[in-house]
């Protein structure tokens, strides 16, 4: 059976949580990782345990980074940005990225063009498009990161 893209993507959700119960059985310090070339196991990722790591205008939190079963890369994380910051210039990748916005609000462009997105929006960015992500606010913001496709997991 082939599977297009928007069935791909319609099964994500189901794949980040399929990749559920090993990490809540380990005791890891950082993200839950493939080991060798195979898939990631199942596992959970309570959030209250994911390591945090500051940087300048705020701090990430990696959750997972491998290959599903179905051979894509994939990568996620939580940022949380302070008022006024940015994790990085505007860039592109071949990668493919979402942000689920947690709290908060974010100003994403794509492709030049400014969206203002609030708790749970979400938005995406398709394979080599230009993007970036500021918090414009006074408070801070927090949003989750979910990259699939070549590159995701290097």
């Amino acid at each position: 059976m082939l599977m297009d893209r928007r069935d791909l993507m319609s099964l994500l959700p189901a794949a980040i949580a399929q990749s559920a119960l090993l990490a809540a059985l380990s005791d890891s310090s950082s993200a839950q990782t493939a080991s060798g070339s195979g898939p990631l196991p199942s596992a959970v990722y309570p959030f209250e345990s994911l390591p945090v790591h500051p940087f300048d205008t705020g701090e990430t939190r990696p959750i997972l980074k491998g290959k599903l079963v179905t051979g894509e890369s994939i990568e996620v994380h939580e940022t949380t940005l302070f008022a006024g910051g940015a994790p990085h210039p505007p860039h592109h990748h071949v990668q493919t990225e979402m942000w689920m916005i947690r709290e908060g609000t974010v100003e994403i462009t794509i492709a030049g063009k400014v969206h203002r997105m609030g708790p749970g929006a979400l938005g995406f960015v398709r394979s080599n498009e230009e993007h970036g992500i500021t918090n414009p606010g006074d408070k801070t913001a927090s949003y989750f990161v979910v990259a699939v496709g070549p590159g995701a997991d290097s």
